[in-house]
């Protein structure tokens, strides 16, 4: 039976967004007649105590989770250390798939490439490859490693080779695919597509309804919401200071849900500073989703200055597909801005300017709600119209099964 191998370090049911769109794109394969065998990490990618079944089949999907792949985001080095048994374990155990016809993987972890390659060349089965982030790019930018450190041009060097030996390039968005374009020649190979947001777990709850909102006294609160993953790639520093300018405005709340090593700066504020209007809560099941993002008046983003293309801003695209109005705080050129600029569904405030963020969030908290709902409303048609799960996951699927016609036999 033809057989495609899916790698990713993060996979459901662990709540991480890459993980989620890895199954979705995952069970739809499966769907369409193909054999899938995923290839994951057993531990939790950000809690490494969570730990999920060894082996099991969901939706149609083989999953193998490997031992000793997460260390979760608590230092630098026990990220890499998961990644490099998570890379080994796939390059080896990736050799005695049967039936192997291509491999779809992601940039987690970020060096894949060194499970993919030695797969590619000795099992002669092409590569498929969906960048969720562009590293080194964002180590540097984020000024964590020198654009000439060994570290960063090892990395590149390899990341150059896969973007040649890949039959298909997915990028996030058109900056994304500008950044790859310059490391290799990927022109006609590369993909432009959105990842897509969870609808079936997604249906808008109103506040009397919403026990997430119950639970947390939010009734007589108008929410700005951070939902996701606070990384170092968007920095939050501008939405805790207007924060804290705030505190004596008894209806405004800002609650921050998930993850990530940014997820720090708003737990000490609230520890330290006990600042009445912040909330800071963990990541919430998939199932109960619905729930917290349907708690906010308006969601916010953030996307570092030079992190635009490097990283895409996945978080969008669940708050608008539950009709809500956002708050970018990043520069004006990037995809996030974009999206806000041609639906008109909120503002962006730059990074630094508390005084401006200040104003925008008084301005959309005092916003008539005939106006916010009529953004929302405008932020829901975009996702049909444009950024639907069946448009896009379709699409990627049909790009799978393109990069895979020409294997007509198992490697």
């Amino acid at each position: 039976m033809r057989t495609l191998l899916f790698l990713s370090q993060v996979y459901v049911p662990d709540p991480a967004s890459v993980g989620q769109h890895m199954a979705d794109a995952a069970e739809a394969m499966a769907r369409r007649g193909w054999r899938v065998v995923v290839f994951t990490s057993r531990s939790g990618y950000d809690d490494p105590r969570q730990e999920y079944p060894t082996s099991e089949t969901l939706r149609g999907v083989e999953i193998r989770r490997f031992r000793w792949c997460s260390g979760g985001k608590r230092s630098l080095a026990a990220r890499v250390i998961g990644q490099l048994f998570f890379v080994a374990q796939s390059a080896f155990w990736g050799l005695f798939v049967s039936g192997l016809r291509g491999l779809v993987f992601t940039t987690i972890p970020q060096i894949s490439a060194l499970a993919v390659l030695p797969i590619h060349w000795l099992r002669g089965c092409p590569l498929f490859l969906w960048v969720m982030d562009l590293n080194p790019d964002q180590a540097v930018a984020s000024g964590h490693f020198s654009s000439d450190s060994w570290m960063v041009r090892a990395l590149d060097a390899l990341n150059r080779i896969v973007l040649r030996r890949a039959a298909t390039v997915v990028a996030l968005d058109r900056f994304m695919a500008e950044r790859l374009a310059l490391k290799a020649p990927i022109r006609g190979r590369v993909r432009v597509l959105p990842p897509w947001p969870h609808e079936d777990s997604l249906a808008p709850v109103e506040k009397p309804d919403n026990p997430f909102v119950a639970r947390h006294g939010l009734h007589d609160k108008f929410v700005f919401m951070y939902s996701g993953n606070h990384s170092l790639a968007h920095p939050i520093e501008t939405f805790l200071d207007a924060a804290r300018e705030l505190r004596t405005e008894p209806t405004l709340m800002f609650v921050f849900v998930g993850g990530g090593l940014r997820k720090r700066e708003v737990d000490r504020l609230v520890q330290n500073e006990r600042l009445p209007n912040v909330l800071s809560l963990p990541y919430q099941p998939l199932d109960a989703i619905r729930f917290s993002l349907s708690a906010a008046d308006v969601h916010l983003v953030s996307m570092g200055d030079a992190m635009v293309g490097c990283v895409h801003p996945c978080k969008i695209y669940g708050a608008m597909a539950l009709g809500k109005p956002l708050l970018l705080l990043g520069p004006e050129r990037c995809h996030a801005a974009e999206i806000i600029s041609t639906y008109r569904i909120g503002k962006r405030v730059g990074h630094g300017d508390r005084s401006g963020m200040v104003l925008a969030l008084r301005t959309l908290a005092a916003t008539d709600s005939k106006e916010l709902r009529a953004m929302g409303e405008r932020s829901a048609r975009a996702i049909r119209d444009e950024f639907s799960l069946l448009r896009l996951r379709q699409a990627f699927c049909d790009e799978v099964d393109m990069a895979f016609a020409d294997s007509s036999r198992p490697a």
